[in-house]
């Protein structure tokens, strides 16, 4: 049965929905992507007139593609180039879904989705759903053809084992500014005692260059070590500048709701630094660099208002 207009246009109310969804799911703006075109397919071959309630339609074609996708994902890991870390999203991107509660806008922070790789892709199913758009226990069930009690079972487990990972303290925009400009201050000051007191005693550092830019596989871990890391990272070297194709000019602004820095070199983001603060200083830095992940935040960043440098790094 052909689509018409009116059943695109009913699809495209939900796309934005769908796509947050499934990026909290995979972590990857282009996987998310391709989940909802996949979605939308399977919409376009279906006889429309006949689903009752669209939204838990699509919404359950759409984590039944994701689930699939976390299984062969988790295979591809096994031989991922080094760290996998998620896609950072930079502010004001639709992905990032809603953020009207402190549990959707810590359901997708850096360290929750990192944190997200430990679940089963039927855990993660069911904290996305329910932590992150609110749906009932009732609905998820029908969506996983589970019973509501195995869905409430899925959330609890879920919910601890991402809850003993994480001590975030969320914190706005300008504290989000100020946080990076310390760092920036003390990691471009050629000491190593001020960046040990910004951070928390067991503090980590760790990069994605997904085998296509050089990044230590094995976390830099204790304020000394990642200390060390960061003033040799800000340190100027003909070497660095050649790899990223010029000295970057560094900036101050969120990812996924996380104090971050961005490197942009010619206007094509190359780094995003994302920090996790706690009450106790910077817990932990987690550092994408791999290019396939940045290309969402290129096209971001030049459309943003981004204002001036802090300052040219390298």
């Amino acid at each position: 049965m052909p689509v018409t207009m009116d059943d695109v246009e009913r699809f495209e109310v939900f796309r934005p929905r769908l796509e947050a969804i499934a990026y909290r799911l995979l972590g990857s703006a282009g996987e998310a992507e391709d989940a909802v075109q996949e979605t939308f397919l399977r919409w376009h071959a279906a006889d429309v007139d006949r689903i009752e309630v669209p939204e838990a339609w699509l919404t359950k074609v759409l984590t039944n593609v994701c689930r699939n996708q976390l299984t062969s994902a988790r295979a591809r890991r096994e031989t991922y180039v080094g760290q996998w870390l998620p896609e950072p999203l930079l502010p004001g991107d639709p992905m990032l879904g809603p953020a009207d509660t402190a549990e959707q806008r810590e359901s997708v922070s850096y360290a929750v989705l990192t944190l997200l790789e430990r679940l089963s892709p039927q855990e993660r199913v069911v904290y996305v759903l329910r932590e992150a758009f609110e749906y009932p226990h009732r609905e998820i069930a029908e969506i996983l053809d589970i019973s509501e009690a195995s869905s409430q079972q899925l959330f609890h487990r879920a919910k601890r084992r991402v809850a003993d990972g994480k001590a975030r303290t969320e914190i706005d925009e300008a504290a989000a500014r100020r946080v990076v400009e310390g760092f920036l201050a003390a990691a471009t000051s050629g000491r190593t005692e001020p960046l040990v007191q910004l951070l928390t005693d067991n503090a980590f550092a760790i990069g994605d260059g997904g085998g296509k830019v050089p990044a230590r596989a094995k976390a830099f871990e204790g304020a000394l070590a990642v200390a060390k890391f960061m003033r040799g990272l800000f340190k100027p070297g003909e070497a660095k500048r050649a790899l990223i194709g010029g000295s970057p000019d560094v900036y101050a602004t969120t990812a996924n709701g996380d104090p971050a820095i961005v490197a942009v070199v010619d206007g094509r983001v190359v780094g995003v630094m994302c920090l996790e603060v706690n009450a106790e200083g910077i817990a932990a830095f987690r550092n994408q660099i791999n290019p396939d992940k940045l290309v969402r935040a290129t096209e971001r960043w030049a459309a943003a208002d981004r204002g001036e440098p802090l300052l040219k790094a390298f």
